[in-house]
C-alpha cells in the first residue's frame, strides 16, 4: 500500500501484513562467517546497524541456521539456542531504533553444510577439521569433492520442521519484524524442490506437490508461532540454470501454493543447486523471475541480483516487476545507498538527528 505520492516509488512506504516499511529498499541476507558458536558479535551490530542508519527500510540478517548441523560453516550465525537469540535481540533493538525493520532469515544448508569460510578456500571440511556429516533429501553429493550426505529419514524430516518452528519462536522473542524461510541457493529446502538433488520415491519426492511438501510443512509449523498478519517471506530460486532441474514454471506453481499457505512475499533469486551452472548474468538478470511470479501467482515479490543504482531500481518498481528491491554487494560498497538514491531520484530519506548537520 502506497502511503505517499511525493516520493519516488523506491522511497515510498509499503505495508506488508502488519508491518509498514519506510521504503522499498531491503538489505539482502549476506553471510559473514563470523559468529563463534553461532552467536552474532559486535561485527554484526555495526554491519547491520550501519545499513539501518543508512536508511534501508528492512535489514535482513545473514542466513541463520536453525540447527548446528544446518550451518554452512562452523562460524555461521545461528538461532538454535536462547543465547544466540539474546545476542540477536540487541542487534534488533538497534536496527529498529533507527527506523528500519529487522528481518531474520532462517536456513538449513543441507548437503552444502560443513564448509570453510570463503577466505579460507570455502571447501568442504571433514570431521577431523571441525566438519560434520551433512544431511539431504537424497544421498547425492553437491560436487565431486564434497562428502555424500546422509539422506533424511522420517524422524530427521520431523526434526527439521521442529527446528524451524523453534527458531521462529526465538526470532519472535528476539523482536524481529519479519521472518524469511531460505528455500533457495541449493540449501536444504531447495534441495527437496529440485529433481537434480531429490530422487526420493516417498511422499517427499517425485511430483511438485511432494517435493514442495517439506517447505510447506515448515511454513505451517512457523505459522503456529508466527501467526498472520506477522510478515512471512520465502526465498526461492527461480531456476537451477540446469537442464532437468527446478525451473520458473514450477516456481510459479509453488508460489501460488505458498500464497494460500499464508506467505506474504516471495524473495526471488536463482541457482545454487549445481556447482558449475552457466548463468547469463547481467544487470537485473533475475528480475524477470520476480516479475513472472508477481503477475502469474498473484503474490508480492522482492527482486535481487546486480541491481546497483537508484534509477535501475526505480524502473523495476515502476514497471510492476517487483514490490521491493533487495541489494547485497551494493550495500557492502555503500551502507548509505538509500541517501544516494534519494539525491539521484529527487526524494528524501530522513537522517538520524545526530547526522542532520550534514544532510
Amino acid at each position: 500500500m502506497t502511503i505517499s505520492d511525493e516520493q519516488p516509488m523506491l522511497l515510498e512506504p509499503i505495508k506488508l501484513g502488519a508491518l509498514a516499511l519506510r521504503n522499498r529498499i531491503v538489505v539482502s541476507p549476506m553471510c559473514q562467517y563470523s559468529s563463534p558458536n553461532g552467536i552474532p558479535t559486535d561485527w554484526h551490530v555495526v554491519h547491520l546497524g550501519s545499513r539501518a542508519v543508512g536508511g534501508a527500510g528492512l535489514v535482513f540478517t545473514e542466513a541463520s541456521s536453525v540447527s548446528p548441523e544446518g550451518r554452512i560453516s562452523p562460524d555461521d550465525a545461528g538461532i538454535w539456542n536462547d543465547g544466540q537469540a539474546e545476542a540477536w535481540s540487541r542487534i534488533v533493538q538497534f536496527i529498529r531504533g533507527q527506523g528500519a525493520a529487522a528481518g531474520m532469515q532462517l536456513a538449513h544448508a543441507g548437503r552444502k553444510a560443513s564448509t570453510d569460510a570463503p577466505w579460507r578456500g570455502g571447501g568442504p571440511l571433514n570431521v577431523a577439521h571441525g566438519g560434520w556429516t551433512p544431511l539431504a533429501p537424497s544421498a547425492i553429493a553437491f560436487d565431486e569433492d564434497y562428502p555424500v550426505p546422509a539422506a533424511l529419514d522420517a524422524a530427521g524430516i520431523a526434526k527439521v520442521v521442529a527446528d524451524f518452528r523453534a527458531a521462529a519462536q526465538r526470532a519472535r522473542d528476539a523482536g524481529f519484524d519479519v521472518i524469511e524461510i531460505h528455500g533457495a541457493h541449493g540449501y536444504l529446502l531447495h534441495q527437496f524442490l529440485s529433481p537434480l538433488s531429490n530422487t526420493r520415491t516417498d511422499e517427499y519426492g517425485g511430483s511438485l506437490e511432494n517435493r514442495g511438501r517439506l517447505l510447506r510443512e515448515v511454513i505451517a509449523a512457523i505459522r503456529e508461532t508466527w501467526p498472520a498478519p506477522m510478515p512471512l517471506w520465502v526465498r526461492l530460486s527461480g531456476t537451477d540454470w540446469a537442464e532437468g532441474g527446478w525451473d520458473i514454471d514450477e516456481c510459479v506453481q509453488l508460489a501460488r501454493m505458498l500464497r494460500e499457505d499464508g506467505v506474504d512475499v516471495i524473495d526471488v533469486s536463482s541457482g545454487g543447486t549445481m556447482p558449475h551452472p552457466k548463468v547469463p548474468t547481467g544487470p537485473g538478470y533475475q528480475v524477470p523471475f520476480a516479475a513472472r511470479i508477481r503477475r502469474e501467482a498473484g503474490i508480492a515479490t522482492a527482486t535481487v541480483g546486480l541491481i546497483t543504482d537508484a534509477r535501475q531500481a526505480e524502473d523495476i518498481l515502476q514497471r510492476g516487476d517487483a514490490d521491493l528491491i533487495e541489494m547485497a554487494r551494493e550495500f557492502l560498497r555503500d551502507p548509505y545507498f538509500p541517501r544516494r538514491a534519494a539525491k539521484e531520484l529527487g526524494g528524501s530519506v530522513r537522517a538520524p538527528q545526530q547526522y542532520k548537520r550534514a544532510w
